[in-house]
């Protein structure tokens, strides 16, 4: 079996664009006519540019090649032009290539991937999601590029996020994640002020309030607060049992990310701009976090992901697989967590329904709480292809400027 040729999707993502703008797919197809889905997932360019940046991987070093032989062909792709480092462009590229390799190879053996790597572990697997807005609690314009917790930073209103937050525990949810100290900006990390750590404190008592014990949550934050910060804000969320303080400083200094997991009780959780196994062991030898967030369209792929749960176990962290994409790199995400004993949650959109429905052919199995990992082989799911082809991504930009902000 050879690898013969490729087709790639740059799909524009409907308003209100949860899990983002746009999307990255690739189908890989065989001599023998098995295709094969993955998805790359924040490569700081234009998609446009990405899709080219896959043709060129494919051109060079994926047509011809056995699908089978994944470790040999991540090696390549990893080493080209003598980089061998962990870079974001590329390694959303090859993430999206080997998971299209690993869905040719489920499907070839008639398997689920996770069959393939040790065997289905978790009969089901608790999820949680994001406190989105609903449609229409902003304007039409820029609702995708506001947090939903900035209502309670920036306009005072520390009312709706804990309204929305019951709703999901109304669908079944026993989890939810937020961001207490927005803005984030290009000149991060930063020194709370106290107006922000009382605001913080306010919105997740409130939220806590809501909830009550039926529901976790997760502190979400991007890498704003400094070290000293980020222990000032956990001191003042310990009352309030989160599950998790993500990514409490930028997960550059993994030595300042480690004084912030000595200094709280709160686990500490980071790994979604993280890239390959070789920066997690640098995260783990430091002890810098108990729960980890691979993004599985940027890591470097399933078995790469595989690679970093076993090590991520063997330091008695956890994994939690971190989504903000679409539905393929989902697919991606359950395999992998529903054959790691130390899974502990995934995140999801919402209940993967909506747009991350409408573009498969049978949708991920959401019930009470829980997704349900398929039984169909490779993935498990199928691109509806007619759905993403009317749904090209047709923007000049991806992302909006990050300018420096006033810091309330």
């Amino acid at each position: 079996m050879k690898i013969k040729d490729l087709k790639t999707f740059v799909v524009g993502n409907p308003p209100p664009h949860r899990g983002g703008p746009y999307f990255v797919f690739v189908k890989l197809i065989t001599d023998d006519g098995i295709e094969g889905i993955g998805e790359a997932y924040g490569v700081p360019f234009n998609p446009k540019v990405i899709e080219q940046m896959i043709t060129d991987v494919v051109e060079q070093h994926v047509i011809g090649a056995d699908p089978f032989q994944i470790e040999r062909l991540w090696r390549i792709v990893y080493s080209r032009a003598y980089a061998q480092h962990p870079d974001f462009a590329l390694m959303g590229v090859l993430s999206a290539v080997e998971t299209a390799c690993w869905d040719i190879i489920g499907k070839s053996l008639n398997q689920p991937i996770y069959n393939l790597l040790g065997g289905r572990v978790h009969e089901k697997l608790r999820s949680y999601t994001y406190i989105y807005p609903e449609a229409d609690d902003f304007g039409s314009a820029g609702t995708d590029e506001i947090d939903p917790i900035e209502i309670g930073n920036v306009f005072g209103d520390a009312i709706k996020a804990p309204k929305r937050a019951e709703k999901y525990v109304a669908q079944g949810f026993t989890a939810v994640k937020f961001d207490p100290i927005m803005p984030m900006s290009a000149f991060d990390p930063r020194q709370l002020s106290l107006r922000a750590l009382n605001n913080a404190e306010l919105v997740v008592k409130n939220i806590r309030e809501a909830v009550g014990d039926q529901c976790d949550l997760l502190i979400g934050t991007h890498g704003q607060p400094n070290a000293a910060g980020a222990i000032r804000l956990a001191e003042r969320l310990e009352p309030y049992h989160p599950l998790w303080f993500e990514e409490p400083v930028p997960p550059e200094n993994m030595d300042e990310m480690a004084r912030v997991a000595r200094a709280t009780k709160i686990p500490v959780a980071t790994g979604e701009r993280l890239a390959t196994k070789y920066e997690f062991a640098a995260l783990f030898s430091k002890q810098a976090a108990s729960i980890i967030q691979p993004a599985l369209g940027r890591v470097g792929g399933i078995l790469e992901a595989k690679k970093i749960a076993g090590m991520a176990e063997a330091h008695y962290v956890q994994i939690a697989p971190h989504l903000y994409c679409g539905p393929v790199e989902a697919a991606a995400n359950i395999q992998i967590s529903a054959c790691s004993p130390n899974f502990l949650i995934q995140e999801s959109i919402e209940r993967f329904d909506n747009f991350h429905a409408e573009i498969l052919k049978k949708p991920i199995q959401w019930d009470s709480g829980f997704i349900i990992p398929p039984t169909a082989p490779g993935l498990g799911v199928e691109l509806d292809e007619e759905v993403a082809e009317a749904h090209p991504y047709t923007e000049n930009t991806i992302f909006p400027e990050m300018e420096e902000q006033c810091i309330l």
